[in-house]
């Protein structure tokens, strides 16, 4: 005979949907998103290693021999820099939009919805949880925003000289040193953060439905309890008087002892 599988409580209940965020959609996406923030930041190493240089020459001398006016010339033309700033730019901008967008997607079509079935009088877990998704969240986002404006500077100064790069010119304009590091910095750091965000509102979510089960359950005892099931009825049956059941018995042995003492 084929085995039978015994049926647990996992397999009636519902399959979580692809848009939740702990199924595998969300974590694939939060994966790409870290690995998208270190490939953002190795563009803005390599923007920073070839970004453009500045080198000073006399053009010409006066009667005396010595040095008159200086010309500048830059060290390269600012393509592979500028280059490597905008994919940079680009891909940080399109998974910081991608990622909170479906995070808000996931929780405003979870049912309930995680942020919005907690309440002020609810217990200290749920007002950190709080706490913590804000901090999260503001992090992110200034750090994205500071990483993106120093991506933007690096690339309206790597622009400006993509022709004629190599003619003196008296006076050239370049980014300075460390421009292109920090804002790889930057974007490292928002990928994490978004990471953190992403976990603490997956707690949130996980500690909600706890909450939403531990209800049902109260709600499924509750009307258990409230209608319980009547006992069956028991016939009584009345107890006998040990006197009274000793004097009957008792009654004719004085019968006897009566008729005796009237023959005498």
């Amino acid at each position: 005979m084929p085995k039978t599988k015994a049926v647990t409580h996992a397999d009636l209940s519902p399959s979580r949907p692809h848009s939740a965020l702990g199924s595998k959609t969300g974590l694939l996406l939060i994966v790409l998103t870290i690995l998208c923030g270190l490939f953002c930041f190795i563009l803005c190493l390599i923007a920073e290693a070839t970004r453009s240089r500045v080198s000073w020459l006399s053009s010409s001398t006066d009667e005396d021999g010595k040095g008159g006016k200086y010309e500048c010339i830059y060290s390269g033309s600012g393509k592979t820099p500028l280059l490597s700033a905008a994919s940079a730019f680009l891909g940080l901008a399109i998974i910081m939009v991608v990622e909170h967008g479906y995070m808000l997607y996931a929780i405003t079509n979870s049912p309930p919805s995680v942020l919005l079935t907690w309440e002020p009088h609810d217990s200290a877990s749920a007002k950190s949880l709080k706490w913590h998704a804000a901090i999260f969240f503001v992090a992110t986002w200034i750090c994205f925003a500071v990483g993106e404006i120093l991506l933007l500077i690096g690339l309206s100064v790597e622009s400006g000289h993509l022709k004629n790069w190599a003619r003196p010119k008296p006076s050239c304009l370049v980014i300075r040193e460390g421009v292109f590091s920090a804002a790889g910095v930057f974007s490292l750091t928002t990928v994490f953060l978004a990471a953190g965000l992403y976990l603490t509102a997956l707690r949130a979510e996980r500690i909600s439905q706890d909450q939403e089960n531990v209800r049902q359950e109260v709600l499924e005892a509750a009307v258990l309890y409230a209608s319980p099931p009547r006992s069956p009825h028991l016939t009584t049956i009345p107890r006998e008087n040990p006197i009274f059941r000793e004097s009957q018995n008792e009654q004719p042995s004085v019968l006897v002892l009566q008729a005796a003492f009237s023959k005498r």
